[in-house]
């Protein structure tokens, strides 16, 4: 079984997809999906249906969906016997039922989060070596998997919700090291643009913005750089009440105290200074 859920949902088996298109019938195999080959209680399944609030009839209305989900299973394994793909599996064998939840069993299949999780980490371990070309390269790899916010096509619940929540948090993590290793081997010209709109869309993302300021910043372009900062105080102060980091307020003295053609000095969220000329 072949999932996806680094942005539009797609679930196939041998190739073909098993992906529902009714809502609540969505969510429920979207969940399954992302905790693929473990049990996802009964309990969280409801809570991600109804909220809390679940009516009487909510197991027998979740065992209603899963039951249209290993059908959409059966026909996909059919056709794979029909094309001599599948073995003796049946839905039942795939799509689980064990005490107090559901396992989808992925087969050894791919999963777009396994391999986001397993680039990323060889990339924060290339970092941690030094090697920046090597974790620019990897985590680049592992950004291209996503196409879109996790979920994208899916009405999310409770459960979903936190879940996107937790793979954005990922997603802007492996970015933010990206970024910091591309800055390392010099790249901060080819940076601008990407920067320009990250710092648009996260407006009050401290490192973004510090990574925004370096790299304006050894382009020659120490004005716009110490702009940068002016624009991120004022919407910490106004949208937050928040003044802006200790390590950011002294990567603007330093910026300003610096010539056009001077390296800076830059601190990491693990307060590490990074040496970036």
């Amino acid at each position: 079984m072949d999932i996806e859920v680094l942005g539009t949902l797609a679930v196939r088996e041998n190739g073909v997809s098993v992906t529902p298109t009714a809502p609540k019938s969505r969510q429920v195999l979207a969940l399954l999906a992302l905790h693929a080959d473990q049990v996802v209680p009964v309990s969280a399944l409801i809570e991600e249906l109804w909220a809390g609030a679940p009516p009487r009839s909510a197991r027998t209305t979740l065992q209603t969906y899963v039951l249209q989900l290993r059908a959409l299973i059966a026909t996909a394994l059919e056709q794979g016997a029909a094309d001599g793909a599948a073995g003796r599996r049946n839905a039942k064998d795939v799509l689980v039922t064990l005490p107090g939840g559901y396992l989808l069993k992925s087969g050894g299949g791919t999963s777009d989060v396994r391999e986001f999780d397993r680039l990323a980490g060889m990339g924060y371990r290339a970092m941690d070596a030094g090697d920046f070309p090597g974790a620019a390269r990897l985590l680049r790899e592992a950004l291209s998997l996503w196409s879109g916010p996790a979920f994208a096509d899916v009405q999310g619940g409770i459960q979903l919700d936190m879940e996107t929540q937790r793979l954005e948090e990922t997603r802007l993590c492996a970015l933010d090291q990206r970024i910091e290793a591309d800055l390392r081997i010099g790249r901060h010209r080819e940076l601008l643009a990407e920067l320009t709109v990250l710092a648009s869309r996260y407006r009050t993302h401290e490192n973004l913005h510090s990574q925004f300021m370096l790299a304006l910043h050894r382009s020659g372009r120490r004005g716009e750089a110490l702009d940068v900062y002016q624009r991120l105080r004022t919407t910490l102060v106004r949208e937050l009440g928040l003044e802006p980091s200790g390590a950011l307020r002294r990567l603007q003295r330093s910026i300003l105290m610096a010539g056009p053609d001077t390296p800076v000095a830059a601190e990491t969220g693990s307060d590490r200074l990074v040496r970036v000329g």
